[in-house]
């Protein structure tokens, strides 16, 4: 069985090369802009018509959420028109696509877990481009699996922890915005999660959305809270409001994930934010 993987040199990515050696019934072939440029459509079917995957898991995706509010054209080549490119070579060389996508979909105002046929509601440019990709794999692909997954962080890559314990290192004191909650999501719990998915085989039919992340609630501040915990850092994280923190684009106040769907469907257990964190941060050590 062979699993395509583009993007593989982001946080998602770099986790499934390190996991890939634990599933050696499945051949892997990690690509990123270097050998495939998904954005290019006739590399696209150059690639998946040689290679004829059966998965393909497409980890690429322009995450700079501040940066896409002037650079929105490069933010929907990538997050939209790149994966209509996919989710046209998946259906007609009859792969099933797994597209990673966002909590910013929703305008984050709600109050209670967000389900997946909630109504979404993008407000910044780095969202709508993301919402935009997942219309493109309801559009064009025959089998889908889109997985939103929230506040991501691995020990790869740019993210919150590296942020925090670098300048937690730096500075005396920090401060983080406790007004905005989500559950922040180890790279490598919803690595697995995919290669658990494809392991059981199960039987696609047009397009799913399934919600992922970690268990549990945290805000910003506490996420903060818990690296400088777990590393040992000497830092005082103070809790301040997103208004005293104004940033080029707006942040959902409220991007919590209802998980049951993913959860009953694949029989899967997931991690307590907390413990994911501190295996994280046990693995940068």
């Amino acid at each position: 069985m062979k699993i395509l993987v583009t993007g593989s040199n982001g946080q998602l990515g770099n986790e499934l090369r390190i996991l890939a050696p634990a599933y050696p019934d499945a051949e892997f072939i990690f690509t990123d802009v270097a050998e495939l440029d998904i954005t290019k459509e006739p590399d696209v079917e150059a690639l998946v018509r040689i290679e004829q995957p059966a998965f393909i898991i497409n980890c690429a995706a322009y995450t700079a959420v501040d940066k896409a509010e002037q650079e929105d054209n490069l933010a929907f080549l990538i997050n939209a028109t790149a994966v209509g490119n996919l989710a046209r070579m998946a259906s007609k060389y009859n792969s099933v696509l797994i597209h990673i996508s966002t909590d910013y979909v929703f305008d984050g105002k709600g109050h209670k877990p967000y389900m997946e046929d909630d109504p979404t509601n993008p407000v910044s440019l780095y969202a709508k481009s993301k919402h935009a990709g997942e219309q493109q794999v309801q559009s064009y692909a025959n089998k889908a699996l889109i997985i939103r997954t929230s506040w991501l962080y691995s020990e790869f890559g740019n993210n919150f922890i590296k942020t925090i314990m670098k300048y937690g290192k730096e500075r005396g004191q920090l401060n983080v915005v406790f007004d905005q909650t989500g559950t922040p999501t180890y790279a490598r719990d919803l690595a697995k999660t995919i290669l658990d998915i494809i392991q059981q085989k199960p039987v696609f039919i047009g397009v799913e959305v399934f919600n992922f992340s970690n268990e549990g609630v945290a805000s910003w501040f506490d996420f903060a809270k818990t690296i400088i915990e777990f590393s040992g850092i000497n830092c005082k994280i103070n809790p301040i409001e997103t208004k005293d923190y104004p940033l080029p684009a707006v942040r959902p106040f409220y991007s919590v994930f209802n998980k049951t769907k993913i959860k009953h469907r694949f029989q899967i257990e997931i991690p307590y934010w907390r413990d994911s964190v501190k295996d994280c941060i046990d693995r940068m050590h």
